[in-house]
């Protein structure tokens, strides 16, 4: 037998739960303001045990350090971020499904992060989801975890000259790694999000594709996790739009369903990634902004501010419109010129293809159009040499191939 403490502190207020523990079930429990008593229940039932708001976080604190599930081929574990897309996966899942949410580091300087997939708001609410169905939740706090593996690598790819995506690290590693682990010890037979994507069978093997709603896709978040681990993954709201999903929820009367969406980069809170990077030591020095030959036009307070195919805040008068073409971090300098000085025609990026082929469909953003492209496999990743030039591309960002709606293959610029 092993005893576990969880506590939980909010507007100087505390709560604390206290649990013996002997294998799978709970033998004796000190906890108040829930619902119900612990003593006796498995650890997955007391995880669907609700109660007043602090009570109930002290208990997903305590249970997260030794929750464990006998295996069930019913049960889907189900990422829940407290919004209405992880809302509606968990009605799909059925009877037997079991929430989880992971609490991730946000910056304490941030302006909004209560929006935040990750903040203990969205904790709560994705807690109180599963309990209106009288279905287990369970909390995971890894936020020193993510500031590792997620948070460093970003500030440290601008005090390189990069522009990373953490979305995309995150989703392609991080997120689904644990959340899959969870799944395992929950003793789940698969793990259900909210994201809006497919999986198919293209060329055979099973890849991602893109969702029936193009406008809320997610595959160029999601290109770089393992197609390996999609056997284990269900989206099941790939086939539907938003509109249908929102409807969804409101018919069932979830409080989801009115909830706004979560940020992108949920870290920032909202915040100004620039600030952001600067107060986490990249340091602000002032260098020049010059043209394609090298003639000064300006100056700059660090060159991590600008970003290539940027426009604004330049603050250079010209005759005509300048963006930046790229940066020196080792001369701290920005390269300004006009915009057809942008366009490249080939891009390299450290990656790998999926599936074997000689085209395919290029993003190097999220919202960018899609450019057809000759495809090249070389060590570590792939050369593309494009149909038509492309603008603003940046070292650190995330580039896909697609091939007919599915993912052929992810790399880094």
């Amino acid at each position: 037998m092993i005893e576990v403490v969880g506590d939980s502190s909010r507007d100087r207020e505390f709560a604390l739960v206290r649990l013996t523990v002997d294998g799978d079930r709970i033998v004796d429990a000190d906890a108040e303001g829930l619902e119900r008593p612990l003593g006796g229940l498995t650890l997955l039932e007391a995880a669907a045990v609700p109660g007043e708001t602090l009570a109930a976080d002290a208990l997903a604190n305590a249970l997260a350090q030794v929750f464990r599930a006998a295996p069930n081929p019913d049960r889907i574990a189900v990422a829940m971020s407290g919004g209405v897309d992880s809302a509606v996966a968990l009605l799909r899942a059925g009877p037997r499904a079991i929430g989880v949410t992971l609490r991730l580091w946000i910056d304490p300087a941030a302006p909004d992060s209560e929006r935040a997939c990750c903040s203990p708001e969205a904790v709560i609410a994705a807690r109180e989801t599963c309990h209106a169905l009288s279905l287990p939740h369970v909390t995971l706090d890894l936020r020193e975890e993510f500031r590792r593996a997620i948070v460093a690598p970003f500030v440290r790819g601008y005090a390189r000259g990069e522009t990373p995506n953490p979305c995309i690290r995150c989703n392609g590693s991080f997120r689904f790694a644990e959340l899959l682990a969870f799944a395992e010890r929950a003793g789940a037979s698969r793990l259900a999000t909210g994201h809006y994507a497919r999986i198919v069978e293209h060329r055979g093997r099973r890849l991602l594709a893109r969702a029936r709603d193009l406008q809320k896709d997610q595959t160029y978040m999601l290109a770089r996790l393992d197609p390996r681990l999609l056997g284990r993954i269900w989206f099941p709201l790939g086939e539907q739009t938003k509109e249908e999903t929102r409807a969804e929820a409101a018919r069932v009367g979830l409080a989801a369903a009115r909830r706004t969406e979560s940020q992108e980069a949920c870290f920032l809170g909202g915040g100004d990634y620039r600030n952001f990077v600067r107060r986490h030591g990249v340091e602000e020095a002032a260098g020049e902004i010059v043209d394609e030959h090298g003639r000064e036009l300006g100056s700059h307070d660090g060159f991590w501010r600008f970003t290539p195919g940027q426009r604004r805040g330049l603050g250079v008068a010209a005759g005509e419109p300048l963006y930046v073409l790229r940066t020196d971090p080792g001369a701290n300098t920005v390269v300004v010129g006009p915009r057809e000085s942008l366009a490249v025609e080939t891009i390299s990026a450290r990656g790998r293809l999926y599936v074997r082929v000689n085209r395919a469909e290029v993003k190097w953003r999220y919202r960018s159009p899609a450019v057809p492209a000759a495809v090249e496999e070389v060590e570590h990743g792939f050369r593309l040499a494009l149909d038509m030039p492309a603008y603003a591309v940046a070292p650190g960002q995330a580039v896909v191939l697609y091939e007919n709606d599915v993912v052929v293959g992810a790399g880094v610029l």
